[in-house]
């Protein structure tokens, strides 16, 4: 089996967008770490009791080496409007994720201090309780600290073939 014919295989398999977000340890005493955000569809919903939930994340990456040393992190499950917020943070060679935030509605979590962005369907914030290395990626597992779900009229913003979808 070829790369390529397990990427199309997989392809067809419809996920939810999510949008991970932690912000960096000071760099001083005086300051605040920068925010961080990556799109991600490898998410998911482990155990109820205690509640975690796992992200996989490409080794190396920075959201990968960020959550290896910042334990807390933020999930914002995306709704169906915010396409243009998924393409934004998944870019290739994208700007800083400084001006990726720049313009968008959010506010802080309570208890992680990451971005929890506006008009999500919901959102989660996390502590990392274990991460496995699998293959080229990492699973982090969280532990679910807060759990909101603000906008309970919206649709959620789907990955199918490729491309971000609605539902319907």
């Amino acid at each position: 089996m070829s790369n390529d014919e397990f990427r199309a295989a997989l392809a067809r398999l419809a996920a939810g967008v999510v949008l991970v977000t932690a912000q960096e340890p000071p760099l001083d005493e005086e300051g605040r770490g920068e925010d961080v955000g990556m799109t991600a569809t490898a998410f998911m919903s482990v155990s109820l009791d205690p509640p975690l939930v796992m992200v996989s994340l490409r080794n190396g990456s920075r959201m990968d080496d960020l959550l290896d040393e910042q334990p807390l992190w933020a999930v914002s499950v995306l709704a169906a409007g915010q396409r243009q917020i998924a393409g934004r943070f998944a870019m290739k060679g994208r700007i800083s994720d400084r001006l990726l935030f720049q313009d968008l509605p959010y506010v802080r979590g309570e208890v992680t201090r990451a971005p929890l962005i506006g008009g999500a369907l919901a959102t989660l914030e996390c502590r990392t309780e274990q991460r496995v290395v699998a293959g080229d990626h990492t699973l982090v597992i969280g532990r679910v600290l807060t759990a909101q779900a603000p906008n309970t009229d919206g649709e959620p913003l789907t990955y199918f073939k490729g491309r971000y979808r609605q539902l319907g």
